[in-house]
């Protein structure tokens, strides 16, 4: 397997990403390997390549986004704020918009994971009045 150290068309894949993470709703979180996931492989890169390098990839798309995009949504698959500058803010804006982390500093992702949908498009059950 050949060890891809960047997507091979860098600015297509962080904007691809940074599209994704955009619709991200205030309140929730998604994780570096789901967002790779909504992603296909680029040309030219197999499947498990793609699976093992792509959150990284991901995450060297968060550390160069652009102001629009809402960086602190993005933690990783344990739940956890990645350890790096800036980690402490990440987690005040978090905080600031309802996100309770646990004794471990872990979110609930059961709770405020994103589904990757827009929550606009999730059935909802008529009301009975």
């Amino acid at each position: 397997m050949p060890a891809f150290a960047s997507p091979p068309n860098l600015q297509a894949y962080y904007e691809q990403v940074w599209n994704i993470v955009r619709q991200i709703p205030f309140g929730k979180v998604a994780a570096y390997g789901q967002i790779a996931k909504m992603i296909p492989p680029p040309p030219d890169v197999e499947i498990e390549a793609y699976a093992a390098f792509a959150p990284r990839w991901v995450g060297g798309a968060m550390a160069a986004c652009p102001d629009d995009v809402p960086w602190q949504r993005v933690i990783n698959s344990q739940g956890k704020i990645s350890e790096r500058e800036g980690a402490e803010r990440q987690r005040q804006l978090l905080e600031s918009e309802g996100i309770i982390f646990d004794a471990k500093g872990r979110v609930d992702l059961k709770k405020y994971g994103w589904s990757g949908r827009n929550e606009d498009d999730i059935p909802k059950q008529p009301s009975l009045f």
